[in-house]
């Protein structure tokens, strides 16, 4: 234990250096600085060290953008009634509810939509069922990850700006694996939460965690895998699963700790609802792909966390964001309204001038304004003591 405890300070202590040494030459601005090649981590330790510091976090390894605004604490939600509980609550202000139930028509469940035409007059929406809803304006709020899939199909297609960001945005896989224990055989106490394996393959079962502080007597133990892992994970049975977990688990803890009596393994890769778990906008990517991907196409209005600009990647950032985009349609209904009633009196004017003089009596101008021909339905100014003409 003393050996492994030094190998593991020894890797933690290399990784700050090396932090150190990058800040320090960012510090310097002689205008001659040369850049020292990235460490690399190598041995199993080293991996282990680098996946707690990067993947578990983040998801991929560094450099990946974050943005923190609820201060440093982090905490577990360990609510047994989950997110529904939230969502049903929130639904209550604009949802017929009764006793904690959705009682409202309008909501449809379990409809799959497929396909979205959209002109500048409408959008019709076009599920799997083969149900049809007509609307003047749509918004939508699918993953990152299901707008890179062949889930949805556009007609017309999305231009070209739209799928370009959509294409450069990433989507991570972050998997949390539960097993089930018929009793505890890990330490538990303060400062003894976590676990780490350490593996020559990087990001294997590395980090776990019980669940002993969040739910006593739980006999939980919680592992995490990133990307790659995650998706090999997917592909594999939950036998599989648990047979690697557990071999893992036996060298860590000895050979004669107990089977897990259930397991737990989440698919949001092969989700197709969803296609990974959150998005993160690479290094590379500027402020116009983040604009591109929120930007609208016509009547078609997007949201969810990757169009947040704080907190992409957080339940959160998906809450509000719809709140944003909301706001956004409301104000573009309120220009639309204004266009339409601008051109209405724009093409009143020409016809008033044909009219002749204004003093004329209601026949007489009713009777002018009969004579042009333009199919449509004017709303004439109340002035002339006429409400309405239908052309």
């Amino acid at each position: 234990m003393t050996h492994t405890k030094k190998a593991v300070e020894s890797a933690i202590q290399k990784l700050r250096d090396e932090e150190v040494e990058e800040d320090d030459e960012e510090a310097n601005d002689d205008g001659n600085k040369v850049t020292k090649p990235s460490l690399t981590p190598k041995t199993p330790v080293e991996l282990a060290i680098d996946f707690i510091l990067h993947d578990f976090e983040m998801a991929e390894v560094e450099p990946i953008s974050t943005y923190v605004d609820f201060g440093e604490r982090e905490f577990l939600v360990a609510d047994e009634r989950g997110y529904d509980h939230l969502l049903y609550k929130m639904a209550e202000g604009f949802l017929f509810t009764s006793e904690g139930r959705i009682l409202d028509d309008r909501l449809k469940l379990n409809k799959v939509v497929r396909e979205l035409q959209h002109s500048r007059n409408g959008v019709t929406v076009i599920t799997e069922d083969g149900c049809v809803y007509e609307a003047n304006y749509v918004i939508l709020s699918v993953s990152i990850g299901v707008l890179q899939s062949d889930l949805l199909a556009f007609n017309p297609p999305l231009p070209r700006w739209k799928l370009e960001a959509i294409e450069k945005c990433d989507v991570m896989v972050y998997t949390k694996i539960f097993l089930k224990f018929p009793y505890r055989f890990w330490p538990c106490g303060p400062e003894k939460e976590f676990f780490m394996y350490a593996h020559e393959q990087r990001g294997y079962y590395t980090f776990w965690q019980h669940m002993d502080n969040a739910y006593p007597g739980s006999n939980i133990l919680v592992v995490t895998l990133t990307n790659g892992e995650s998706k090999r994970v997917e592909a594999q049975t939950n036998e599989e699963t648990l047979r690697e977990a557990m071999a893992v688990l036996r060298d860590m803890f000895g050979p004669n700790i107990p089977d897990a009596i259930d397991i737990l393994v989440p698919c949001w890769w092969n989700n197709r609802f969803q296609r990974g778990s959150y998005s993160n906008f690479p290094i590379i990517s500027n402020g116009k792909v983040f604009y591109n991907i929120k930007a609208p196409v016509g009547r078609i209005f997007f949201t969810g966390e990757h169009t947040s600009e704080r907190f992409n990647g957080y339940v959160h950032g998906g809450y509000l964001a719809g709140i944003d985009t909301g706001k956004a349609l409301v104000e573009e209904i309120r220009k639309e309204n204004e266009r339409e009633s601008e051109s209405q009196t724009l093409l009143l004017e020409p016809l008033l001038a044909l009219t002749g003089s204004l003093t004329k009596s209601k026949p007489e101008t009713v009777s002018n304004i009969h004579k042009c021909d333009i199919p449509t339905q004017l709303y004439l100014s109340g002035k002339l003591g006429i409400p309405e003409a239908i052309l």
